[in-house]
Protein backbone atom coordinates (compact mmCIF):
# COMPACT_ATOMS: atom_id res chain seq x y z
CA UNK A 1 0.00 0.00 0.00
CA UNK A 2 1.55 3.16 -1.00
CA UNK A 3 2.32 5.69 1.53
CA UNK A 4 -0.51 7.90 -0.01
CA UNK A 5 -3.08 4.99 0.58
CA UNK A 6 -2.15 5.16 3.83
CA UNK A 7 -2.50 8.25 4.90
CA UNK A 8 -6.39 8.34 3.18
CA UNK A 9 -7.08 5.22 5.22
CA UNK A 10 -5.70 6.78 8.73
CA UNK A 11 -8.08 9.63 7.35
CA UNK A 12 -11.19 7.88 6.96
CA UNK A 13 -10.81 5.83 10.59
CA UNK A 14 -9.94 9.39 12.37
CA UNK A 15 -13.36 10.71 10.75
CA UNK A 16 -15.09 7.19 11.35
CA UNK A 17 -14.15 7.35 15.01
CA UNK A 18 -14.78 10.89 15.18
CA UNK A 19 -18.19 11.00 13.87
CA UNK A 20 -19.05 7.46 16.14
CA UNK A 21 -17.80 9.40 19.35
CA UNK A 22 -19.96 12.63 18.25
CA UNK A 23 -23.16 10.12 17.92
CA UNK A 24 -22.13 8.39 21.71
CA UNK A 25 -21.87 12.02 23.09
CA UNK A 26 -25.39 13.15 21.11
CA UNK A 27 -27.22 9.99 22.46
CA UNK A 28 -30.28 10.62 24.96
CA UNK A 29 -29.45 8.09 26.87
CA UNK A 30 -26.17 9.88 27.94
CA UNK A 31 -26.02 10.26 31.23
CA UNK A 32 -29.48 8.33 31.83
CA UNK A 33 -28.38 6.75 34.89
CA UNK A 34 -27.48 10.25 36.33
CA UNK A 35 -31.33 10.74 36.34
CA UNK A 36 -32.59 6.93 36.70
CA UNK A 37 -30.20 6.76 40.26
CA UNK A 38 -30.67 10.30 41.37
CA UNK A 39 -32.09 9.29 44.77
CA UNK A 40 -30.86 5.86 45.02
CA UNK A 41 -27.68 6.46 47.34
CA UNK A 42 -25.31 3.42 48.59
CA UNK A 43 -26.26 0.64 50.93
CA UNK A 44 -30.02 1.54 50.48
CA UNK A 45 -33.20 0.03 48.91
CA UNK A 46 -33.58 1.70 44.47
CA UNK A 47 -35.20 1.36 41.67
CA UNK A 48 -36.21 -0.64 38.27
CA UNK A 49 -36.30 1.18 35.31
CA UNK A 50 -36.73 0.79 31.57
CA UNK A 51 -36.78 2.69 28.48
CA UNK A 52 -38.88 0.62 25.57
CA UNK A 53 -39.12 1.79 22.14
CA UNK A 54 -40.88 -0.63 19.43
CA UNK A 55 -39.43 -4.13 19.86
CA UNK A 56 -36.21 -2.89 21.40
CA UNK A 57 -35.42 -2.61 25.33
CA UNK A 58 -33.16 0.72 24.61
CA UNK A 59 -32.22 1.08 28.45
CA UNK A 60 -32.84 -0.81 31.51
CA UNK A 61 -31.36 -0.42 34.79
CA UNK A 62 -31.17 -1.88 38.53
CA UNK A 63 -30.19 -0.11 41.39
CA UNK A 64 -30.31 -0.67 45.48
CA UNK A 65 -31.18 -3.54 47.36
CA UNK A 66 -34.15 -5.77 47.16
CA UNK A 67 -33.55 -6.95 50.70
CA UNK A 68 -30.71 -4.92 53.15
CA UNK A 69 -30.95 -7.20 55.84
CA UNK A 70 -29.34 -10.20 53.26
CA UNK A 71 -27.39 -7.97 51.02
CA UNK A 72 -29.44 -8.76 47.96
CA UNK A 73 -29.32 -6.49 45.34
CA UNK A 74 -32.44 -5.82 42.95
CA UNK A 75 -32.10 -7.33 39.71
CA UNK A 76 -34.52 -8.88 36.66
CA UNK A 77 -35.99 -11.41 39.15
CA UNK A 78 -37.43 -9.37 42.15
CA UNK A 79 -40.88 -8.35 41.87
CA UNK A 80 -42.39 -5.24 43.10
CA UNK A 81 -46.11 -4.27 44.44
CA UNK A 82 -47.16 -2.19 41.50
CA UNK A 83 -50.02 -0.93 43.22
CA UNK A 84 -52.63 0.78 41.02
CA UNK A 85 -50.87 0.17 37.60
CA UNK A 86 -52.62 -3.44 38.16
CA UNK A 87 -55.92 -1.68 37.49
CA UNK A 88 -55.10 -1.96 33.34
CA UNK A 89 -55.21 -5.33 34.13
CA UNK A 90 -58.63 -6.29 36.24
CA UNK A 91 -60.19 -3.80 33.24
CA UNK A 92 -58.51 -5.69 30.83
CA UNK A 93 -59.98 -9.08 32.47
CA UNK A 94 -63.38 -7.18 32.66
CA UNK A 95 -63.11 -7.50 29.02
CA UNK A 96 -62.59 -10.88 28.42
CA UNK A 97 -65.81 -11.52 30.65
CA UNK A 98 -67.77 -9.23 28.57
CA UNK A 99 -66.05 -10.94 24.99
CA UNK A 100 -67.18 -14.42 26.34
CA UNK A 101 -70.83 -12.88 26.35
CA UNK A 102 -70.82 -13.47 30.45
CA UNK A 103 -71.42 -9.90 31.12
CA UNK A 104 -72.12 -6.26 29.24
CA UNK A 105 -70.09 -3.28 30.42
CA UNK A 106 -73.65 -1.72 30.41
CA UNK A 107 -74.97 -4.04 32.81
CA UNK A 108 -75.82 -2.30 36.52
CA UNK A 109 -73.65 -3.85 39.19
CA UNK A 110 -76.62 -4.19 41.55
CA UNK A 111 -77.50 -7.27 38.86
CA UNK A 112 -74.93 -8.91 40.51
CA UNK A 113 -74.68 -7.64 43.83
CA UNK A 114 -78.50 -6.82 44.10
CA UNK A 115 -77.87 -5.97 48.11
CA UNK A 116 -75.66 -2.76 46.84
CA UNK A 117 -76.71 0.70 46.73
CA UNK A 118 -80.72 -0.42 47.77
CA UNK A 119 -81.72 3.31 47.90
CA UNK A 120 -79.63 4.52 44.32
CA UNK A 121 -82.01 4.87 41.54
CA UNK A 122 -79.17 5.51 38.90
CA UNK A 123 -77.73 3.08 37.25
CA UNK A 124 -74.47 2.38 37.99
CA UNK A 125 -72.65 0.57 35.13
CA UNK A 126 -69.81 -1.53 34.92
CA UNK A 127 -68.50 0.64 32.66
CA UNK A 128 -68.78 3.28 35.46
CA UNK A 129 -66.95 1.39 37.68
CA UNK A 130 -63.90 1.03 34.82
CA UNK A 131 -63.58 4.92 34.33
CA UNK A 132 -64.43 6.00 37.54
CA UNK A 133 -67.35 7.69 37.00
CA UNK A 134 -69.48 5.17 39.14
CA UNK A 135 -69.83 7.87 42.46
CA UNK A 136 -68.95 5.11 44.43
CA UNK A 137 -67.01 6.18 47.66
CA UNK A 138 -63.57 5.32 48.31
CA UNK A 139 -63.19 2.78 50.72
CA UNK A 140 -59.97 3.53 52.22
CA UNK A 141 -60.91 6.70 53.05
CA UNK A 142 -64.46 5.18 54.53
CA UNK A 143 -62.03 2.99 56.63
CA UNK A 144 -59.86 6.32 57.57
CA UNK A 145 -63.15 7.81 58.71
CA UNK A 146 -63.59 4.93 61.15
CA UNK A 147 -60.36 5.57 62.51
CA UNK A 148 -58.90 2.58 60.28
CA UNK A 149 -55.25 2.82 58.89
CA UNK A 150 -56.34 0.15 56.04
CA UNK A 151 -52.34 -1.20 55.34
CA UNK A 152 -52.63 -2.27 59.46
CA UNK A 153 -55.00 -4.51 58.74
CA UNK A 154 -55.75 -8.12 56.98
CA UNK A 155 -58.33 -7.67 55.31
CA UNK A 156 -59.72 -9.50 52.16
CA UNK A 157 -62.42 -8.02 49.25
CA UNK A 158 -65.16 -10.09 51.04
CA UNK A 159 -64.55 -8.27 54.29
CA UNK A 160 -64.93 -4.81 52.34
CA UNK A 161 -67.96 -5.69 50.99
CA UNK A 162 -69.71 -5.30 53.76
CA UNK A 163 -68.81 -1.18 54.43
CA UNK A 164 -69.80 -0.60 50.57
CA UNK A 165 -73.38 -2.51 51.63
CA UNK A 166 -74.13 -0.06 54.28
CA UNK A 167 -73.64 2.81 51.77
CA UNK A 168 -76.88 4.73 51.53
CA UNK A 169 -75.27 7.78 48.99
CA UNK A 170 -73.03 8.30 46.21
CA UNK A 171 -70.64 11.06 46.30
CA UNK A 172 -72.95 12.24 42.75
CA UNK A 173 -75.05 11.07 39.80
CA UNK A 174 -73.49 7.83 38.15
CA UNK A 175 -71.87 8.37 35.03
CA UNK A 176 -71.93 11.92 35.37
CA UNK A 177 -68.06 13.26 36.51
CA UNK A 178 -65.20 11.30 37.25
CA UNK A 179 -63.67 10.53 40.65
CA UNK A 180 -60.74 8.29 41.48
CA UNK A 181 -62.17 5.76 43.78
CA UNK A 182 -60.38 2.42 44.24
CA UNK A 183 -63.42 0.87 45.75
CA UNK A 184 -64.24 0.19 41.49
CA UNK A 185 -61.85 -1.73 41.04
CA UNK A 186 -62.31 -4.18 44.32
CA UNK A 187 -66.19 -4.31 42.87
CA UNK A 188 -64.69 -5.41 39.37
CA UNK A 189 -62.41 -7.86 41.01
CA UNK A 190 -65.61 -9.28 42.87
CA UNK A 191 -67.77 -9.35 40.11
CA UNK A 192 -64.86 -10.94 37.86
CA UNK A 193 -65.05 -13.86 40.84
CA UNK A 194 -69.03 -13.99 40.59
CA UNK A 195 -69.24 -14.33 36.94
CA UNK A 196 -66.55 -16.82 36.21
CA UNK A 197 -66.92 -18.84 38.90
CA UNK A 198 -63.23 -18.74 39.73
CA UNK A 199 -60.97 -16.76 41.95
CA UNK A 200 -59.76 -13.55 40.86
CA UNK A 201 -56.41 -14.50 41.50
CA UNK A 202 -56.90 -17.37 39.47
CA UNK A 203 -58.40 -16.16 36.52
CA UNK A 204 -55.68 -13.23 36.40
CA UNK A 205 -53.21 -15.59 36.73
CA UNK A 206 -54.51 -17.70 33.72
CA UNK A 207 -54.86 -14.20 31.97
CA UNK A 208 -50.93 -13.43 32.29
CA UNK A 209 -49.97 -16.44 31.58
CA UNK A 210 -51.02 -16.32 28.14
CA UNK A 211 -50.10 -12.98 27.55
CA UNK A 212 -46.03 -14.41 28.91
CA UNK A 213 -45.89 -13.06 31.96
CA UNK A 214 -45.11 -15.65 34.54
CA UNK A 215 -43.51 -13.92 37.11
CA UNK A 216 -46.98 -11.26 37.39
CA UNK A 217 -50.00 -12.07 40.11
CA UNK A 218 -52.58 -10.42 42.12
CA UNK A 219 -51.65 -11.63 45.57
CA UNK A 220 -54.90 -12.20 48.30
CA UNK A 221 -52.66 -13.97 50.92
CA UNK A 222 -49.69 -12.32 51.84
CA UNK A 223 -48.45 -15.57 53.60
CA UNK A 224 -47.94 -17.14 50.25
CA UNK A 225 -46.36 -14.09 48.24
CA UNK A 226 -44.14 -15.68 45.55
CA UNK A 227 -40.66 -14.62 46.01
CA UNK A 228 -38.31 -12.73 45.31
CA UNK A 229 -40.01 -9.38 46.63
CA UNK A 230 -38.23 -6.54 46.92
CA UNK A 231 -38.63 -5.37 50.52
CA UNK A 232 -40.32 -1.90 50.89
CA UNK A 233 -38.41 0.26 53.34
CA UNK A 234 -39.01 3.76 54.83
CA UNK A 235 -36.59 6.00 56.09
CA UNK A 236 -36.95 7.97 58.94
CA UNK A 237 -33.59 8.00 60.82
CA UNK A 238 -32.69 4.82 59.37
CA UNK A 239 -33.89 2.36 56.60
CA UNK A 240 -36.39 -0.06 57.98
CA UNK A 241 -38.78 -2.27 56.70
CA UNK A 242 -42.60 -2.98 57.52
CA UNK A 243 -44.80 -6.16 57.07
CA UNK A 244 -47.05 -6.32 54.73
CA UNK A 245 -50.55 -8.15 55.69
CA UNK A 246 -53.32 -6.54 53.10
CA UNK A 247 -54.84 -8.90 50.92
CA UNK A 248 -57.03 -7.41 49.00
CA UNK A 249 -56.83 -7.40 45.16
CA UNK A 250 -58.35 -5.78 41.72
CA UNK A 251 -57.25 -2.13 42.83
CA UNK A 252 -53.88 -3.29 43.55
CA UNK A 253 -51.72 -5.58 45.07
CA UNK A 254 -50.31 -6.95 41.43
CA UNK A 255 -46.83 -8.23 41.75
CA UNK A 256 -44.85 -7.93 39.30
CA UNK A 257 -41.03 -7.86 37.59
CA UNK A 258 -39.63 -5.51 35.21
CA UNK A 259 -39.24 -7.93 32.64
CA UNK A 260 -42.56 -8.93 32.69
CA UNK A 261 -43.97 -5.28 32.42
CA UNK A 262 -41.67 -4.71 29.81
CA UNK A 263 -42.72 -7.58 27.84
CA UNK A 264 -46.17 -5.89 28.32
CA UNK A 265 -45.10 -2.77 26.39
CA UNK A 266 -43.99 -4.88 23.63
CA UNK A 267 -47.64 -6.46 23.72
CA UNK A 268 -49.09 -3.06 23.50
CA UNK A 269 -46.94 -1.71 20.76
CA UNK A 270 -47.94 -4.90 18.97
CA UNK A 271 -44.05 -6.40 18.61
CA UNK A 272 -44.96 -9.45 20.36
CA UNK A 273 -48.10 -11.13 19.95
CA UNK A 274 -49.28 -13.25 22.47
CA UNK A 275 -52.00 -16.34 22.63
CA UNK A 276 -54.90 -13.21 23.30
CA UNK A 277 -57.12 -11.49 21.52
CA UNK A 278 -55.32 -8.59 20.09
CA UNK A 279 -58.63 -6.91 19.87
CA UNK A 280 -59.62 -6.73 23.44
CA UNK A 281 -55.69 -5.15 24.36
CA UNK A 282 -56.31 -2.87 21.61
CA UNK A 283 -59.95 -1.86 23.10
CA UNK A 284 -58.35 -1.82 26.61
CA UNK A 285 -56.13 0.96 25.44
CA UNK A 286 -58.73 3.31 24.71
CA UNK A 287 -61.16 5.48 26.63
CA UNK A 288 -64.38 4.02 27.38
CA UNK A 289 -68.06 5.08 25.69
CA UNK A 290 -68.68 7.90 28.03
CA UNK A 291 -68.20 10.48 26.10
CA UNK A 292 -68.22 13.41 29.16
CA UNK A 293 -65.10 11.10 31.03
CA UNK A 294 -61.82 11.93 28.50
CA UNK A 295 -59.15 11.44 31.29
CA UNK A 296 -59.54 7.90 32.31
CA UNK A 297 -60.27 4.81 30.04
CA UNK A 298 -59.79 0.93 31.17
CA UNK A 299 -57.20 1.06 33.97
CA UNK A 300 -55.19 4.18 32.38
CA UNK A 301 -55.01 7.63 32.61
CA UNK A 302 -54.88 10.32 29.50
CA UNK A 303 -52.97 13.90 29.16
CA UNK A 304 -51.02 15.91 26.99
CA UNK A 305 -47.31 16.55 28.42
CA UNK A 306 -45.30 19.26 26.86
CA UNK A 307 -47.58 18.86 23.53
CA UNK A 308 -47.44 14.87 24.02
CA UNK A 309 -50.43 13.05 23.90
CA UNK A 310 -49.42 10.63 26.51
CA UNK A 311 -51.06 7.20 28.43
CA UNK A 312 -49.72 6.84 31.89
CA UNK A 313 -50.36 5.76 35.65
CA UNK A 314 -49.39 6.10 39.09
CA UNK A 315 -49.35 3.46 41.92
CA UNK A 316 -47.93 3.95 45.75
CA UNK A 317 -48.50 1.61 48.64
CA UNK A 318 -46.50 3.14 50.93
CA UNK A 319 -43.11 2.80 49.68
CA UNK A 320 -43.63 0.20 46.95
CA UNK A 321 -44.45 2.99 43.94
CA UNK A 322 -45.08 2.34 40.60
CA UNK A 323 -44.64 4.82 37.33
CA UNK A 324 -46.03 3.55 33.22
CA UNK A 325 -45.58 6.79 31.16
CA UNK A 326 -46.84 5.39 27.33
CA UNK A 327 -46.30 7.54 24.36
CA UNK A 328 -48.49 5.26 21.69
CA UNK A 329 -47.53 7.66 18.70
CA UNK A 330 -43.52 7.07 18.99
CA UNK A 331 -44.45 3.40 20.24
CA UNK A 332 -42.51 4.25 23.43
CA UNK A 333 -42.95 3.08 27.33
CA UNK A 334 -41.25 4.58 30.32
CA UNK A 335 -41.18 2.19 33.44
CA UNK A 336 -39.94 2.60 36.78
CA UNK A 337 -40.75 0.62 39.71
CA UNK A 338 -39.38 1.39 43.29
CA UNK A 339 -39.27 -0.16 47.17
CA UNK A 340 -37.70 3.24 48.25
CA UNK A 341 -39.86 5.22 50.47
CA UNK A 342 -37.01 7.99 49.59
CA UNK A 343 -37.42 7.55 45.60
CA UNK A 344 -40.37 9.59 44.02
CA UNK A 345 -40.51 7.76 40.55
CA UNK A 346 -42.84 9.91 38.65
CA UNK A 347 -40.81 12.96 38.90
CA UNK A 348 -37.30 10.93 37.98
CA UNK A 349 -39.09 8.86 35.50
CA UNK A 350 -40.62 12.08 33.69
CA UNK A 351 -37.35 13.40 33.49
CA UNK A 352 -36.31 10.49 32.09
CA UNK A 353 -38.85 11.16 29.13
CA UNK A 354 -37.27 14.70 28.59
CA UNK A 355 -33.98 13.71 28.45
CA UNK A 356 -34.71 11.13 25.93
CA UNK A 357 -37.11 13.11 23.78
CA UNK A 358 -34.71 16.40 24.27
CA UNK A 359 -37.89 18.28 25.45
CA UNK A 360 -37.25 21.68 26.98
CA UNK A 361 -36.45 21.39 31.01
CA UNK A 362 -40.11 22.78 32.19
CA UNK A 363 -43.43 22.61 30.39
CA UNK A 364 -45.15 25.52 32.22
CA UNK A 365 -44.09 28.39 33.95
CA UNK A 366 -41.76 28.27 37.02
CA UNK A 367 -41.97 32.36 37.28
CA UNK A 368 -44.27 35.31 37.08
CA UNK A 369 -44.09 36.91 33.95
CA UNK A 370 -44.08 40.48 35.05
CA UNK A 371 -44.03 42.37 38.11
CA UNK A 372 -47.68 44.21 39.27
CA UNK A 373 -48.79 46.25 41.71
CA UNK A 374 -46.89 46.14 44.73
CA UNK A 375 -48.21 44.65 48.05
CA UNK A 376 -46.58 44.99 52.06
CA UNK A 377 -46.75 41.75 54.45
CA UNK A 378 -49.73 43.03 55.99
CA UNK A 379 -51.85 43.01 52.18
CA UNK A 380 -51.33 39.73 52.25
CA UNK A 381 -51.84 37.99 55.61
CA UNK A 382 -54.41 35.05 55.92
CA UNK A 383 -55.73 31.94 54.82
CA UNK A 384 -55.70 30.83 50.89
CA UNK A 385 -58.02 28.24 49.32
CA UNK A 386 -58.68 25.99 46.94
CA UNK A 387 -60.38 22.65 46.37
CA UNK A 388 -60.67 20.25 48.90
CA UNK A 389 -58.71 20.77 52.11
CA UNK A 390 -55.62 22.52 50.38
CA UNK A 391 -55.05 25.77 52.21
CA UNK A 392 -51.67 28.27 52.15
CA UNK A 393 -51.47 30.57 55.79
CA UNK A 394 -49.16 33.39 55.42
CA UNK A 395 -48.90 34.84 59.02
CA UNK A 396 -46.43 36.58 60.97
CA UNK A 397 -44.56 34.01 63.50
CA UNK A 398 -43.53 34.86 67.31
CA UNK A 399 -40.28 36.12 65.86
CA UNK A 400 -41.85 39.01 63.63
CA UNK A 401 -40.72 36.74 60.47
CA UNK A 402 -43.42 36.67 57.50
CA UNK A 403 -43.82 32.73 56.62
CA UNK A 404 -46.28 30.52 54.86
CA UNK A 405 -47.90 27.49 57.18
CA UNK A 406 -49.03 24.34 55.47
CA UNK A 407 -50.79 21.40 56.26
CA UNK A 408 -48.41 18.72 57.80
CA UNK A 409 -45.17 20.80 57.12
CA UNK A 410 -42.99 22.90 59.03
CA UNK A 411 -43.61 26.57 58.63
CA UNK A 412 -41.49 28.17 55.49
CA UNK A 413 -39.57 31.52 55.56
CA UNK A 414 -40.17 33.89 53.04
CA UNK A 415 -38.64 36.87 51.67
CA UNK A 416 -39.73 39.72 48.86
CA UNK A 417 -38.20 39.12 45.16
CA UNK A 418 -40.31 41.74 43.99
CA UNK A 419 -43.30 44.08 44.38
CA UNK A 420 -45.70 41.75 44.72
CA UNK A 421 -43.77 38.12 44.45
CA UNK A 422 -42.17 36.72 47.62
CA UNK A 423 -39.97 33.63 47.43
CA UNK A 424 -38.84 30.53 50.00
CA UNK A 425 -35.66 31.72 51.78
CA UNK A 426 -33.78 28.51 51.15
CA UNK A 427 -35.35 27.30 48.21
CA UNK A 428 -35.76 30.53 45.94
CA UNK A 429 -37.49 28.49 42.79
CA UNK A 430 -40.63 28.36 44.98
CA UNK A 431 -42.27 31.82 44.22
CA UNK A 432 -45.54 32.78 45.89
CA UNK A 433 -47.46 36.17 43.37
CA UNK A 434 -50.30 38.09 45.02
CA UNK A 435 -52.71 39.74 42.69
CA UNK A 436 -56.30 40.53 43.19
CA UNK A 437 -58.65 39.13 40.66
CA UNK A 438 -61.49 40.50 39.21
CA UNK A 439 -63.57 40.36 42.04
CA UNK A 440 -61.04 42.31 44.28
CA UNK A 441 -60.20 39.66 46.28
CA UNK A 442 -56.80 38.55 47.16
CA UNK A 443 -55.07 35.50 45.17
CA UNK A 444 -52.23 33.72 45.83
CA UNK A 445 -49.94 31.68 42.51
CA UNK A 446 -47.53 29.30 43.64
CA UNK A 447 -44.64 28.60 41.32
CA UNK A 448 -42.00 25.78 41.06
CA UNK A 449 -39.94 23.63 38.76
CA UNK A 450 -41.80 20.19 39.43
CA UNK A 451 -45.46 21.98 38.71
CA UNK A 452 -47.61 24.02 37.13
CA UNK A 453 -48.30 27.27 38.55
CA UNK A 454 -51.99 26.99 40.92
CA UNK A 455 -53.78 29.31 42.50
CA UNK A 456 -55.18 30.12 45.59
CA UNK A 457 -57.89 32.69 46.78
CA UNK A 458 -57.86 34.59 50.15
CA UNK A 459 -60.48 33.25 52.27
CA UNK A 460 -63.29 34.94 53.78
CA UNK A 461 -63.35 34.43 57.47
CA UNK A 462 -66.72 33.23 59.12
CA UNK A 463 -68.28 35.84 61.60
CA UNK A 464 -70.75 35.83 64.62
CA UNK A 465 -70.01 31.98 65.47
CA UNK A 466 -71.72 31.01 68.61
CA UNK A 467 -70.72 28.28 70.91
CA UNK A 468 -74.53 26.93 71.53
CA UNK A 469 -74.79 26.93 67.36
CA UNK A 470 -72.06 24.92 66.65
CA UNK A 471 -70.88 22.83 69.15
CA UNK A 472 -71.73 19.30 69.31
CA UNK A 473 -71.65 15.66 68.58
CA UNK A 474 -72.40 14.74 64.77
CA UNK A 475 -72.59 11.27 63.51
CA UNK A 476 -72.60 9.02 60.21
CA UNK A 477 -74.68 6.25 60.32
CA UNK A 478 -72.95 4.38 57.34
CA UNK A 479 -69.54 4.10 58.97
CA UNK A 480 -70.11 4.79 62.45
CA UNK A 481 -67.70 7.62 62.56
CA UNK A 482 -68.65 10.44 64.95
CA UNK A 483 -67.55 14.26 65.09
CA UNK A 484 -67.15 16.88 68.29
CA UNK A 485 -67.13 20.03 67.35
CA UNK A 486 -65.90 22.48 70.49
CA UNK A 487 -63.51 25.69 71.58
CA UNK A 488 -64.87 27.45 68.48
CA UNK A 489 -64.32 30.99 67.78
CA UNK A 490 -64.89 32.84 64.30
CA UNK A 491 -61.23 31.57 62.99
CA UNK A 492 -61.91 27.81 63.70
CA UNK A 493 -61.60 25.21 66.77
CA UNK A 494 -61.53 21.99 67.96
CA UNK A 495 -62.37 19.09 65.68
CA UNK A 496 -62.57 15.32 67.51
CA UNK A 497 -62.83 12.98 64.85
CA UNK A 498 -63.15 9.32 66.10
CA UNK A 499 -61.48 10.29 69.36
CA UNK A 500 -58.43 11.84 67.52
CA UNK A 501 -58.13 15.61 67.71
CA UNK A 502 -57.17 18.44 65.68
CA UNK A 503 -57.45 21.84 65.02
CA UNK A 504 -60.21 23.01 62.49
CA UNK A 505 -59.83 26.00 60.70
CA UNK A 506 -62.37 28.18 58.44
CA UNK A 507 -61.41 28.93 54.72
CA UNK A 508 -64.60 30.73 54.09
CA UNK A 509 -68.05 31.03 56.26
CA UNK A 510 -69.86 27.45 56.74
CA UNK A 511 -66.11 25.72 55.48
CA UNK A 512 -63.47 24.54 58.01
CA UNK A 513 -60.56 22.07 56.99
CA UNK A 514 -59.69 19.84 59.60
CA UNK A 515 -56.63 17.23 58.54
CA UNK A 516 -57.70 15.88 55.37
CA UNK A 517 -61.10 16.55 55.49
CA UNK A 518 -63.23 19.24 54.68
CA UNK A 519 -66.87 20.47 56.74
CA UNK A 520 -69.48 22.28 55.37
CA UNK A 521 -72.60 23.51 56.73
CA UNK A 522 -75.19 26.46 56.59
CA UNK A 523 -73.95 29.06 58.89
CA UNK A 524 -77.11 30.95 58.55
CA UNK A 525 -79.32 28.27 60.15
CA UNK A 526 -78.92 25.55 63.27
CA UNK A 527 -76.63 23.52 62.75
CA UNK A 528 -78.22 19.92 62.21
CA UNK A 529 -75.87 18.28 60.11
CA UNK A 530 -72.55 18.57 58.61
CA UNK A 531 -71.55 17.45 54.92
CA UNK A 532 -67.87 15.76 55.18
CA UNK A 533 -65.63 15.99 51.53
CA UNK A 534 -62.41 14.07 51.83
CA UNK A 535 -59.54 13.55 48.46
CA UNK A 536 -62.75 11.03 47.23
CA UNK A 537 -65.54 11.29 49.40
CA UNK A 538 -67.88 13.86 48.64
CA UNK A 539 -71.13 14.84 50.73
CA UNK A 540 -70.91 12.09 53.50
CA UNK A 541 -73.49 13.44 56.09
CA UNK A 542 -73.32 13.70 59.51
CA UNK A 543 -76.49 14.01 62.04
CA UNK A 544 -76.42 15.60 65.13
CA UNK A 545 -77.06 13.05 68.08
CA UNK A 546 -76.92 13.38 71.60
Amino acid sequence: MSLLAVKKQMIRILLFLFISCAAVAQSPLTGMDSVATADVPPRAPGIATAIVQKADVVYERYAGYANLADSILISRSSRFNIASNGKQFTALATLLLESQKKISLQDDIRKYFPELFKNIKDRITIESLINHSSGIRDVYDLLALQGKTWWKFTLTNADLLPLLKKQNELNFTPGSQYLYSNSNYILLALLIEKVSGESFVQFTSNMFAKLGMYNTSFEDDYTKIKQPVALPYFNFSTWSNYEWIWNGTGDGNLFSTLPDLIRWEKIVHGWVRPDFNRALIQKSLQLTSNPSIKNYGFGLEFKSYKGISIQYHEGATGAWKAVLIRIPEKELSFITLTNSGKVIPSWQTYQMVDKFLNLSEDGWPVRPAAAASPVSEEDVLGIYAGEGAFYFHFLKNSQGEFVLRRKGRNDVKLERESANVFRQVYDTAFKQEFLKNRKGEMTVTAYYTSHAPYTLTRAQQTSNITPEKIHGRFMNTETGAIVILQNFSNEGGQVVINGQKSTGIFIAPGKLVVDDWQLTFDVDKPITELLLNGNRLRRVRFKRSP
